[in-house]
């Protein structure tokens, strides 16, 4: 990565399934970014529990004793349902909150193969990051071809002009943890010039006037 500037990361989120999936390769990879992250002094930042791939990367990161945070609705903390944390937890009340700490808390995000939970967790980071409520770089890693409809549909409807060239920038992907750590260190947020005047401050109560060509 020479003459590539790098930007510090400490916590990467991890969105992924809580379901181990049907190929081992999913297992596997979630371990081996675990271990990624704790090779390279990253804490971890995820879901809470210890269901499926969400507890094969936490306990992963905590074996090379980095930190390791569960963000957990405490509805899923009612009769165990997700397991034991592998850290620290922190008990929030709404979905919503739980992702709006994680995005404060991390410096960067990784999805892994997950379900309706795990993309929706992508694509609100993804569309917060466009709206630049923050600058911090999103990745999927790409385990034997999982993500290769998503990026085939997001490339559409860049293709149908839903989504601009400059939006489409924020999606990161690669094959390997390695690979995808890299990238998102070497990542240059590109903000929109429009959006990027909005204030999103809980006091601002007024929102500069936007131009309505721009494609959400």
């Amino acid at each position: 990565m020479e003459g590539v500037s790098v930007r510090k990361i400490k916590k990467i989120c991890v969105f992924c399934g809580v379901n181990s999936g049907k190929d081992v390769a999913f297992v596997n990879a979630a371990f081996h970014l675990g271990e990624v992250l704790g090779k390279r002094k990253i804490d971890l930042v995820y879901g809470g529990g210890k269901l499926g791939l969400m507890g094969c990367v936490s306990t992963a990161v905590a074996q090379h004793e980095r930190q390791v945070l569960g963000i957990i609705p405490s509805a899923f903390t009612v009769n165990n349902l997700v397991g034991e944390t592998c850290g620290k937890e922190i008990k929030v009340a709404t979905m919503q909150e739980r992702l709006v700490m994680m995005m404060e808390l991390s410096d960067a995000f990784i999805a892994l193969p997950g379900g309706f939970g795990t993309l929706e967790e992508l694509f609100q980071m993804i569309s917060w990051a466009q709206l630049s409520i923050h600058n911090k770089p999103i990745g999927v890693l790409n385990i034997n071809g999982f993500f290769n409809g998503l990026l085939s549909f997001v490339d559409h409807a860049v293709k149908q002009e839903f989504i601009t060239p400059r939006a489409r920038k924020i999606l990161i992907s690669a094959t390997t943890a390695d690979e995808l750590v890299d990238k998102l260190q070497a990542f240059r947020f590109e903000s929109d010039p429009a959006l990027s005047k909005l204030k999103w401050s809980p006091s601002s109560s007024q929102k500069e006037k936007l131009d309505l060509t721009l494609r959400l």
